[in-house]
């Protein structure tokens, strides 16, 4: 079994960090916008909303009547929280790019499970558009579980091959 190290703390730290920042972003728009309302920020680009999403990423099975569907999805969000906490455990020897997408993945996913054990859905906020054109809306822990992956690809494609070990 893998010892505790002193980076451990640190990307635990960031995950609870980004769960925080989403449960309070949540909070204050639930609490100040109307379901399916919104502020615009930019005009023609960006606005704060307030929807709810029953499915997936993007809404994906949203719309599916399957009273498995919440079950399911919890499910695999357990699933995948218990293997990037594993992996984070594992690579926490040093703050790596790895090691950082991983907790904001790990944070993001805490944020957006927490919302389906405790209503079903979640709440997205954040949208893009311009024009006719628009993003699905999404949230802080959206945002750090695709910011977390960014980092991990980045990782994959310009990480250096390490040396290979002199066998004497």
């Amino acid at each position: 079994m893998a010892r505790y190290r002193p980076m451990h703390k640190i990307h635990f730290l960031i995950a609870i960090f980004v769960l925080g920042l989403d449960r309070i972003a949540k909070w204050a728009v639930e609490r100040n916008i109307a379901l399916h309302d919104s502020l615009q920020v930019i005009p023609g680009c960006f606005r704060i909303t307030h929807v709810e999403n029953r499915g997936a990423a993007f809404g994906l099975f949203a719309d599916s009547p399957s009273e498995w569907k919440i079950g399911l999805l919890i499910l695999f969000s357990v699933v995948a929280l218990v293997i990037v906490a594993a992996l984070l455990w594992r690579s926490s020897h040093s703050m790596t790019s790895t090691g950082i997408g991983l907790s904001l993945i790990l944070g993001g996913a805490l944020g957006n499970l927490w919302d389906r054990l405790v209503s079903g859905k979640v709440v997205d906020f954040l949208l893009f558009y311009l024009g006719q054109y628009q993003w699905p809306a999404f949230n802080v822990a959206d945002s750090a579980i695709v910011v977390g992956a960014g980092l991990l690809v980045f990782e994959i494609i310009f990480a250096k091959p390490s040396a290979p070990e002199k066998v004497a």
